[in-house]
């Protein structure tokens, strides 16, 4: 069945929350209800019909054939069903998450995953700061699901993250899985300063790593069965991550300077 189509009519005027185009908010509904969704943000009221041309498809596949940093809210709450953008987006890409599919062949902004809690999410390009973290006052970042990011991801990636797995395969900014909870943070690029930056628990897996923090005990060499077993299950996302679960890895306990029961794993 042919996907629901967006296609960009004039450069948008101004930012836009596309938070309302999902499958499950979409389905059933006609080109003509559609186009009169309002996504306004600021200045003036702009509906989908304002902007964009309406190509006729199962909603159960969404697809924006450009995109812009403009776009705001892309995927946020998404259930079920796939989401693809041709192109960059702006704030809160994927952000809470439940389920369903979001692909970004282009860069996301900040706050991408932000508190996503199921599904699978993939950026091609860059990210911007904050990925998978909390916004203001929330207390969890991200709390399950599968994020992927092709390229490189600015400062506080995975801050306070509790659950799920997020795979960078570019470098990362200074203070990598900050506040860590829990759940998986692999990085097969650069990292920044202090990464696991009191970090509680959960792991951290870091292909490049700078000098860690004192408050990181080393352990020695790991040997698990577990990390071949993973690395099989991420075989079909990254090569890459793959080969680095086969290889020794040194396990690093911390960080001390609170509870101290998280590890970041490094080559042997």
């Amino acid at each position: 069945m042919n996907p629901l189509v967006f296609t960009l009519k004039v450069t948008p005027p101004q930012r836009l929350d596309l938070s309302p185009l999902l499958p499950h908010r979409l389905a059933g509904k006609s080109s003509k209800d559609i186009a009169a969704i309002d996504l306004a943000t600021t200045r003036e009221k702009l509906a989908v019909g304002d902007l964009f041309r309406i190509r006729a498809g199962s909603a159960e596949e969404i697809r924006f054939e450009v995109g812009s940093e403009r776009f705001d809210g892309v995927g946020q709450g998404l259930q079920q069903g796939r989401l693809v953008v041709a192109g960059d987006v702006g704030v809160n890409a994927g952000r809470k998450m439940t389920g369903g599919e979001l692909v970004i062949f282009g860069n996301a902004g900040p706050y991408a995953g932000s508190a996503m809690a199921g599904g699978r999410l993939e950026i091609i390009g860059d990210a911007g700061d904050f990925l998978a973290a909390p916004r203001e006052g929330e207390i969890h970042g991200m709390t399950g699901g599968l994020l992927v990011l092709r390229g490189t991801a600015g400062q506080r990636a995975g801050d306070r993250l509790r659950r799920g797995t997020i795979l960078i395969e570019g470098d990362a900014g200074d203070w990598l899985g900050s506040r860590l909870i829990a759940g998986t943070l692999i990085v097969l690029g650069r990292s920044g300063v202090s990464p696991g930056y009191l970090m509680r628990r959960g792991t951290i897996v870091l292909a490049k790593p700078p000098a860690l923090s004192p408050t990181f005990v080393d352990c020695g060499t790991f040997a698990s069965a577990f990390a071949a077993v993973f690395g099989r299950f991420l075989l079909a996302e990254s090569r890459g991550a793959a080969r680095l679960f086969r290889a020794p890895l040194r396990r690093f306990a911390g960080d001390m300077a609170v509870l101290g029961k998280g590890e970041i794993f490094v080559p042997a």
